[in-house]
């Protein structure tokens, strides 16, 4: 059996029934909004979609930034970026930093009306000299020009953010509308590789909206407390897969 299949699970499925609060991450509420079947398939019969392969260089890129930015938190002061990009902030030293960035604890927050537990991981935060925060996200590609964030595929980053600042609004924080996304490309066009990569960075800001977030949640809980699988989205890969095995399997 591949390592990478995951058979059904019996745990971390959503029970109806249970007056327990059930915790829905971040990337979750995501996938509800791309295919409410996929959704429900997961968290309701256990039934998650098939993982794709670890971005380890991302991962790396990941984990060597925070520990830069993290040496000007110590510190109390601003990263040279954020000097370069005229940023009038600094990373933000909290004591719960670490819990923040953890996958398994993240930042969360108790939803009353639906009796869920909304958490994120986050990369980062800053904070300004008035107490307001800023959430920032590290992101790593490999690109000939510059990068930006106009494709359609990258409202799933928009998105991400969002969540993350609604998340901490509703831990009683003052945060800006303002995010900002610390994006690494790797340079293609060097002559020689030399056993190492280089890379352009840019601080790209960004505007979010959070008043989606509140009414996804409820329509998220509204579907999985329901005994029906819902339809899929007509552009879900997956499912579009599965509906074409299906009609091959029956011939």
């Amino acid at each position: 059996m591949s390592k990478f299949y995951k058979p059904k699970r019996a745990y971390n499925i959503f029970n109806p029934l249970s007056k327990e609060p059930f915790k829905l991450s971040r990337s979750k509420i995501d996938l509800f909004l791309q295919c409410p079947r996929c959704f429900y398939l997961d968290k309701r019969l256990g039934i998650e979609r098939p993982p794709g392969f670890p971005f380890s260089l991302n991962n790396a890129v990941d984990k060597l930034l925070k520990k830069e930015f993290d040496l000007n938190r110590i510190k109390g002061s601003r990263h040279s970026l954020m000097q370069e990009y005229n940023i009038d902030a600094i990373p933000f030293n909290h004591q719960e930093i670490e819990d923040w960035r953890d996958y398994k604890k993240g930042l969360w927050c108790f939803h009353d009306p639906t009796n869920l537990i909304i958490n994120g991981a986050i990369d980062d935060v800053w904070v300004n000299r008035t107490g307001e925060l800023f959430v920032v996200d590290y992101k790593a590609t490999a690109k000939s020009g510059e990068v930006g964030l106009e494709a359609e595929w990258q409202d799933g980053y928009k998105r991400q953010v969002e969540i993350y600042q609604w998340l901490f609004r509703k831990n009683g924080f003052k945060v800006s509308d303002t995010a900002y996304f610390v994006y690494c490309n790797g340079i293609i066009n060097k002559q020689v590789f030399d056993k190492k990569l280089e890379f352009d960075v840019k601080i790209i800001p960004y505007k979010g909206d959070d008043s989606w977030v509140e009414g996804t949640i409820i329509k998220a809980h509204e579907t999985l407390i329901k005994d029906v699988i819902p339809q899929a989205s007509k552009d879900c890969d997956y499912c579009a897969y599965r509906q074409e095995v299906v009609k091959i399997e029956k011939v």
